[in-house]
């Protein structure tokens, strides 16, 4: 196993059992979320500052305007811009013309449930109908030949 293999395996452990024990703790889980994003993002933003000090081309691509179109470059080509700005929920809220997730009751979601395992029902009777139908088209070509 590669070293990298084996510190992805490794991260991706320690994180599932961090992350069971904070989400028993939201407040905490939420104060250590925080703090790690602040602290990415600082260490982002002095790197550049450093990276625009050094002169020649990372001044002007390190400069608030280069920052700027070469964030906008890396946010639109990984498809994050949207996202990253506005989440994926409050856009799927938007479209449903539904509540935001936090603002859903117990009932609310008892509701989606409801509707989720009424379609799952149906598409099990449409999947049931296509098989009649295929068996149907099969012996019908059986009897054929």
């Amino acid at each position: 196993m590669k070293f990298i293999d084996f510190l992805f395996v490794f991260f991706d452990k320690v994180e599932d059992n961090i992350r069971g024990v904070l989400v028993k703790h939201l407040f905490i889980y939420t104060f250590l979320g925080g703090t790690g994003v602040v602290l990415f993002w600082r260490g982002i933003w002095h790197m550049a500052d450093l990276l625009e000090k050094r002169g020649g081309f990372s001044t002007v691509l390190f400069s608030p305007l280069g920052s700027t179109v070469l964030g906008i470059i890396i946010l639109l080509s990984t498809g994050l811009f949207v996202s990253v700005f506005i989440g994926e929920s409050i856009i799927i809220s938007g479209i449903k013309k539904g509540k935001r997730v936090i603002d859903k009751t117990i009932t609310d979601v008892d509701n989606e449930k409801a509707e989720v395992e009424e379609s799952m029902a149906m598409i099990s009777d449409v999947q049931k109908e296509v098989k009649k139908i295929e068996d149907t088209m099969s012996k019908n070509e059986k009897d054929n030949k």
